[in-house]
């Protein structure tokens, strides 16, 4: 027997080392490679049986088959399928920077046939054996050629080839393990069996497990049949009309591991420049962990049907976490990492179209079905309203999604924005919106009292990621968003209306100035209201100021200012209350605890804490044990 020893490529060793040590932080990643490099052998051979059908195997089919020597800690990977002689040995495993299958799809272009399907790129894959193995053989045989050849190296700086009978076509590799105990997985049938099942599931030819030998009953040595460890197709390369829709459901419980049926999904096929599949579900129920930090955004990344990573974040942005499903990819490397995805052109573009592919689904589903959609906003709207916060991409699609509570919707019911402007008066110029702690508050607000008066909608804003989206909703088919809670009134007024307001300012300029002086640590202004019909008051924001509510947030995360903005209050000319404080002032009374009263009734009204509950109760009780 022939034998030759070579030295790697001057800078071998030293991408070696890389590969070892940092390249693959897992290092059952090394059985994925192998898999794929094999799967690539078969296309090879498949294909270039189209042409020459000598070249596929009598009696058997294109398969991959591994067995394990557990006492000898001994790891087997065989394919059959085209093989290797001499030369390729040497160019694809003696030399990292060259890839067999690289210059075989250069080969396919060339000839206009490339139309295979590939897996891996042998060359820097195949080296990640030496994370685990001591010493590693090759033994191949090429198709269409009689002898066979044994590559043997230890993955120092060098490797040996020698003339080696091998009577099939086909591969196969020899892993003798490391003695570190944190290989002895990679020894055992269920490791193997998880690995393969984990990366490898939906690799299209058959992957074999073959048994040890094991004792039967009567004491005799006995050996079962290989297990076949991939038998699922991969559903999301499949034509949509071959799919039936319970495929669909069923594969929905595998990749989310939630019960229950999806809203919808999505299964899409991107060619061009790029190739790439994806199927998209959309929960009908939030995800356990959704609202958690180290919650899962759900989509698995494949390249070439390989497993690569669940959770991929790059796939999708946050407020999208919701979405569960595959995306599987034609043309990243196996051996991507997640750095290398956030800069990748290719993890670009199916990203935007994965975002496409949800928001147009969720359109779909709004358009067609609105009672499944709202059913669906109750439980992940306010993910969604998340979209509206450092992104300008997508707001229009986002716009259209929205659905909200109002003062005229019923109990259960949302409406949406085109619906909204649909529905405005004539002489409605503007989008009115009120934020508030929750929608029982918000629905009683004194604010609310003028604008329910006009018969003008007013937009309920309860979730506490309202505050954020409306910093961006400024807009929607030309009409502006107004914060009913900020500001004066604008309404068109008659000459009437305006020479009343007027009269009950001057009438009640002293009310306001002895309440201003009573209320000025927390009140910056005291003024006469033209919004509100049955209440005595309100509190309102000045219009440059942060709201109440976001003081609140920001103060929970840490990052609120040193002093609370002073408020607004604003008084009904034509309330009991305020025409018994303007005769008291008359007549040089003291307004005793009313001051304290009114605010705190104001605070309670808009859904906010009391600042001093105790001093709020003390007055109240003062204030109706008076007369008594």
């Amino acid at each position: 027997m022939a034998t030759e020893k070579k030295e790697f490529q001057t800078e071998v060793q030293d991408l070696l080392h890389l590969m070892i040590h940092s390249l693959y932080s897992n290092k059952e990643i090394f059985l994925r490679e192998l898999i794929s490099n094999a799967a690539d052998a078969l296309d090879k051979r498949r294909f270039l049986s189209l042409s020459d059908s000598k070249l596929l195997p009598t009696g058997t089919s294109l398969r991959i088959d591994i067995s394990v020597n557990k006492a000898n800690k001994i790891l087997t990977v065989e394919d059959n399928g085209i093989g290797m002689n001499k030369e390729d040995l040497e160019s694809c495993l003696g030399t990292i920077a060259r890839s067999g299958t690289k210059q075989f799809v250069q080969g396919l272009k060339a000839s206009d046939k490339a139309n295979v399907d590939l897996i891996g790129q042998f060359g820097v894959g195949f080296y990640s054996v030496f994370m685990v193995a001591s010493k590693v053989e090759v033994l191949s045989k090429k198709a269409g050629e009689e002898q066979g050849y044994l590559w043997t190296s230890d993955g120092t700086g060098s490797y040996e080839i020698a003339d080696m009978p091998k009577e099939a076509t086909g591969t196969k590799i020899s892993l003798y393990l490391k003695d570190d105990e944190d290989f002895q997985e990679f020894s055992t049938e269920w490791g193997i069996e998880s690995i393969v099942k984990k990366y490898s599931e939906f690799v299209s030819y058959g992957i074999y497990l073959h048994h040890e030998p094991e004792k039967n009953d009567k004491g005799e040595m006995e050996t079962k049949e290989p297990t076949r460890l991939n038998d699922k197709p991969a559903l999301w390369r499949q034509s949509e009309k071959e799919v039936t829709e319970q495929q669909y459901k069923d594969f929905y419980a595998t990749v989310s591991h939630e019960g229950g049926d999806p809203l919808a999904w999505k299964h899409s096929h991107a060619e061009g420049s790029q190739e790439f599949w994806s199927l998209v579900y959309i929960p009908a129920k939030a995800p356990f962990n959704i609202w958690q930090n180290e919650h899962s955004h759900g989509l698995k990344l494949y390249v070439k049907k390989v497993f690569i990573m669940d959770d991929c974040k790059d796939l999708l942005p946050t407020w999208l976490r919701f979405v569960r499903g595959v995306v599987d990819s034609e043309d990243l490397p196996l051996n991507v990492s997640r750095e290398i995805l956030q800069s990748n052109k290719i993890i670009t573009t199916i990203r935007k179209h994965v975002i496409k592919n949800v928001l147009d689904t969720l359109q779909n589903v709004k358009d067609t079905d609105r009672a499944k959609y709202e059913a669906w906003w109750k439980e992940l709207g306010a993910i969604l309203k998340e979209g509206f916060y450092m992104n300008w991409e997508h707001l229009d699609e986002l716009k259209k999604l929205l659905l909200f509570k109002t003062t005229k919707t019923e109990a259960d019911k949302y409406t949406s924005l085109d619906e909204y402007v649909k529905n405005m008066p004539a002489d409605q110029k503007e989008i009115y919106f009120l934020e508030g702690e929750n929608k029982e508050a918000l629905a009683s607000s004194p604010i609310l009292e003028a604008y329910k008066n006009k018969n003008y909608e007013v937009l309920l804003l309860s979730d506490t990621i309202d505050e954020f989206m409306m910093h961006s909703l400024s807009e929607f088919s030309g009409k502006k968003f107004h914060d009913i809670s900020r500001g004066d009134v604008d309404f068109e007024k008659t000459d009437e209306e305006k020479k009343s307001e007027e009269a009950s300012k001057t009438e009640f300029k002293d009310v306001c100035e002895a309440l201003q002086k009573d209320l000025d640590v927390n009140v910056k202004e005291v003024r006469v209201s033209s919004r509100l019909k049955d209440s005595p008051c309100c509190l309102v924001t000045d219009e440059s100021a942060m709201s109440n509510r976001m003081e609140r947030m920001m103060a929970a995360m840490g990052q609120g200012p040193a002093t609370k903005s002073k408020r607004i209050l604003e008084i009904n000319p034509t309330h009991p209350i305020c025409k018994m404080l303007k005769e008291k002032i008359e007549k040089k009374e003291a307004l005793e605890d009313w001051p304290k009263a009114l605010y705190g009734q104001a605070l309670l009204a808009e859904g906010s804490p009391l600042d001093n509950p105790a001093e709020y109760v003390k007055a109240i009780t003062k204030l109706l044990t008076a007369k008594v």
